[in-house]
């Protein structure tokens, strides 16, 4: 057991002397067989994450895309479009994981993941959106990216639970019809890219399955990374119980909770590393207490401690519950956001607090707006970084880890800071 603790100190060491070699201004580390990337991006349109596997396995979760003629969007409590408007935000983010691909492998997106059906998720549909070259369909958010880089399995929550989201009568509810940025339109058009790409391309769809391990699998060179693995853990408030393949629904048929409960969670395992993403699931009450019923709750257990977590709904005010906040503990928090709801006051108490669990924790968000540091103040010091694209790098066999933060404000996209390697748990 010494030697074993003597040589993984030599391990972190010799990584933490690579690090520190890669000064701020530098480009970031290419990626190598062996090691996992994920690239939080910021766009200030919404959610998007890109991944390289161990293999060189590539995945996307999300592709928001909220719209430029929405009243909230212009207003001052949403993040500005980085770096410019020169492009659109999927084109930013073609333009990102065009300039980080790994080197030697076809530009491809092996996996898509829309975690659930919102314009900061998804896309939005409006009157500035350009039609497709190929097919009966409109850019915006996954659909542009889509119509770029070849995507070959799209992987979202489905269309048919808890409620059929194809029905006519459905979609002509007024909760659907209320709000002309609403989410049918944009999904109307999300069928459309999916039905051309099929054809076209042999794009394969999928509901992804709550409890399924390796439904987002490697496929370059699995047998080599035997310690690697993406379990499911979440699809449409139904959740993976921890035992087996085993599942419990939370939610009844014919019941619409709304979107964001409705999110795809996955876990992402390394070796001694574990990562977890949830979309915009929540857990907190109209009083704003732990809701023990709700999905936070429920998976919190089954999801266990973690090394890293991105903050459910974007660190907003009825998220990251006491319960959720104590079994995940993760060391590392990362904030994807674009609003001044994010974060709300209580969630930062809560993620910083070592009453609910102990030592460290290092929190990194992609923007911080004004309206935030006028409300919250100096306890936004706790953020390690406020701004940019948060990397996380994963060394080889799930070990340890570090943190770069990317300067979002220029498309070459140098590191301004860099944290760690903090040693996997």
């Amino acid at each position: 057991m010494k030697n074993y603790r003597h040589l993984s100190l030599v391990f972190i060491l010799f990584i933490s002397a690579l690090c520190s070699a890669q000064s701020n201004g530098e480009q970031l580390p290419s990626w190598e067989e062996g090691m996992l990337y994920i690239h939080h991006i910021n766009t200030g349109r919404g959610d998007a994450a890109f991944a390289i596997l161990p293999d060189g396995t590539t995945l996307l979760i999300d592709a928001g895309d909220t719209s430029e003629k929405h009243p909230r969007t212009l207003s001052a409590r949403n993040a500005q479009r980085m770096p410019n408007t020169n492009k659109s935000a999927p084109g930013w983010l073609i333009d990102y994981i065009q300039q980080f691909f790994p080197k030697g492998y076809k530009k491809q997106l092996n996996y898509a993941l829309i975690t659930h059906y919102h314009d900061d998720h998804f896309g939005e549909l409006d009157s500035l959106r350009l039609k497709a070259s190929d097919g009966d369909y409109l850019l915006t958010g996954i659909t542009e990216v889509g119509h770029t880089i070849p995507i070959n399995k799209m992987l979202d929550r489905g269309f048919s639970y808890p409620i059929n989201l194809k029905d006519y009568a459905i979609q002509n509810q007024e909760r659907f019809t209320s709000d002309i940025y609403g989410m049918v339109p944009t999904l109307k058009n999300y069928w459309k890219f999916l039905e051309v790409k099929k054809h076209k391309t042999g794009m394969v769809h999928e509901q992804l399955v709550a409890g399924q391990k390796n439904q987002i699998a490697l496929v370059n060179n699995p047998n080599k990374f035997p310690e690697f693995q993406i379990r499911n853990i979440a699809v449409n408030g139904t959740i993976w119980t921890g035992i087996d393949n085993d599942t419990l629904a939370l939610f009844s048929n014919g019941i619409y909770p709304g979107e964001n409960p409705l999110s795809t969670g996955i876990k992402i395992s390394y070796g001694a590393f574990d990562y977890f993403t949830g979309g915009d699931i929540s857990g907190v009450n109209d009083f704003g207490g732990t809701d023990m019923n709700s999905i936070e709750a429920n998976i919190a257990p089954v999801i266990g401690a973690v090394d890293v977590a991105t903050l459910n709904h974007h660190g907003n005010r009825d998220s990251q519950n006491t319960y959720y906040v104590r079994s995940l503990r993760p060391r590392v928090w990362i904030q994807q956001n674009w609003s001044s709801d994010h974060p709300g006051d209580e969630v930062l108490r809560r993620i910083t607090s070592e009453k609910l669990y102990p030592g460290q924790r290092d929190i990194f968000s992609n923007v911080m707006l004004q309206a935030n540091k006028d409300v919250i103040g100096d306890r936004l010091n706790q953020y390690k970084s406020q701004n940019g694209h948060i990397v996380l790098r994963v060394h080889p066999e799930g070990k340890s880890y570090t943190i770069f933060i990317l300067d979002d404000t220029s498309v070459k996209r140098e590191i301004t800071a860099q944290f760690g390697p903090y040693e996997a748990r």
